[in-house]
């Protein structure tokens, strides 16, 4: 029997952040593909659309008017997941059936008031504003005593279900802490009760010394591939310094940040040489007036496609019902996303 490798052969990966693990089938990669395939149009869009309603002066579905703005614009969604206006209250029956009020803030962030622009394709300087009303409104909604999470999140591309192509975001505040971030201030906690230093402290160096993952770094920030990574070409930014949440970023680290973002995603569009589709969301710590020195500053990106700009990945059968696998290993999408140019290929 041959040696185990991990280039070759099925395994399992564990994910520190969630407790999770993740199946790795890289001789499933050559199998031929038969299954769907998206169609991809990159249509060419003007710098100002009269019928988006996040462009500057539009009219927003709700009836409100979106002002001239000139770099970044942020106003509370008019279909909002949540709202404050939700009276408390809790069903609690046999210990199966509970249910608990929520409350809450949804906002939108524009990035740009270029309709034509995503992030990669702007300018450091105006992606530096974007961190900048990140940091505010982080600071802003975590500072009210009925938020304890500020969920702050992109959908790029309709793949994504991201209905208006307009260079945007979102923040969910909330009164409870989403799943995702649970479960890793649940690990993050145990990991540094036992070591007192950050779960992501000691991984990024463990990273930084292997290089095998790593896509790029600045001063202040690293994007890599994480070792357990689901998604095809899944990354994550994870600060040097142990900060907890944006509003300890200096104003170079903002700048770094921005740096680091607006590169890694011109990675990722230079891929397969289209606006590349993905969910990326920050996770920080919770705003429960807690220090949470536990907490590591960090960034995820999950894009969905496999193959090539035509061929998603669907968590459908195992994934749903086992647990997430995928077909190529962390270190083979980490050396293409690194063999990529710097330079976005529309350039």
């Amino acid at each position: 029997m041959s040696e185990f490798n991990m280039e070759d052969h099925p395994h399992r990966r564990y994910n520190p952040l969630t407790g999770e693990w993740v199946l790795v089938s890289p001789h499933r990669a050559k199998r031929p593909w038969q299954g769907q395939v998206e169609k991809i149009s990159e249509e060419v869009r003007p710098e100002h659309d009269p019928e988006c309603y996040l462009c500057a002066g539009n009219e927003r579905m709700g009836g409100e008017i979106n002002p001239d703005y000139e770099g970044t614009f942020v106003f509370t969604n008019d279909f909002a997941a949540l709202n404050l206006d939700a009276p408390k209250g809790e069903i609690k029956e046999d210990g199966l059936f509970r249910a608990e009020s929520e409350q809450g803030i949804c906002r939108v962030i524009c990035f740009s008031p270029r309709h034509d622009l995503t992030i990669p394709e702007m300018e450091v300087s105006a992606v530096k504003k974007v961190v900048d009303l990140w940091q505010e409104q982080y600071l802003e909604l975590g500072n009210r005593p009925e938020i304890n999470y500020v969920q702050i999140f992109e959908n790029k591309g309709s793949v994504m279900g991201c209905s208006n192509p307009h260079p945007h975001g979102q923040i969910w505040a909330q009164s409870s802490v989403p799943n995702e971030p649970a479960k890793e201030s649940k690990n993050f906690t145990t990991y540094f009760e036992n070591h007192n230093r950050t779960l992501l402290g000691d991984y990024l160096e463990k990273e930084i010394e292997k290089k095998d993952r790593v896509l790029i770094e600045n001063d202040h920030f690293v994007a890599l591939v994480p070792y357990w990574a689901t998604w095809p070409f899944e990354t994550m930014i994870i600060s040097k310094r142990t900060i907890q949440h944006l509003g300890h970023m200096s104003e170079d680290e903002k700048e770094a940040f921005a740096t680091i973002y607006r590169d890694l995603t011109i990675r990722y569009d230079n891929l397969f040489e289209i606006s590349f589709p993905y969910s990326a969301g920050i996770h920080q710590a919770p705003t429960d007036g807690e220090e949470h020195p536990e907490w590591h500053f960090h960034m995820h990106f999950y894009p969905p496609l496999l193959r090539s700009a035509t061929v998603k990945k669907f968590m459908v059968g195992y994934e749903m019902l086992g647990n997430p696998q995928r077909d190529i290993t962390a270190e083979t999408s980490a050396e293409r996303l690194k063999s990529l140019s710097g330079i976005h290929y529309k350039k």
